[in-house]
């Protein structure tokens, strides 16, 4: 769910939330800002961004994206994982079964509750996901 346009801040997009959501996605907040201190967050598509940079994939197409993104969507938490080793592939995707009770596609992580995720593999992605070059 894309946050209202008014909405430009990741202060303004936490406050907007109810309240079990706004607790969930405020600890993963501070657990992304201290696990990836570097990743200066913003608003990008509607939703929480971490270190919103310009890219260029592999097959030459260009845009803007994060590294790492937050979304409080109509039936889950979406935590994206935006970074992937030339190699092997998706950083999300092949961590899934030490992500916890979660659904994992290639770069999102989907929960309905913070305790579904296993946040100590999450955070080792996320601070990966920091230093790796940005992979869509």
């Amino acid at each position: 769910m894309k946050a209202d346009p008014s909405i430009t801040t990741p202060t303004a997009y936490l406050a907007s939330l109810d309240p079990d959501r706004k607790k969930a996605l405020s600890t993963l907040h501070k657990a992304i800002r201290k696990a990836a201190p570097s990743l200066k967050p913003g608003i990008h598509g509607g939703m929480l961004g971490y270190g919103i940079a310009p890219y260029r994939s592999k097959s030459g197409s260009e845009g803007v994206w994060f590294k790492v993104g937050l979304a409080s969507q109509k039936n889950y938490i979406s935590l994206y994982i935006c970074a992937c080793d030339a190699d092997d592939g998706y950083l999300a995707e092949n961590n899934k079964n030490r992500l916890g009770k979660v659904s994992v596609g290639k770069s999102c992580i989907r929960f309905k509750k913070l305790d579904q995720l296993d946040l100590d593999v999450a955070m080792e992605l996320v601070a990966q996901a920091a230093k790796s070059d940005l992979t869509v």
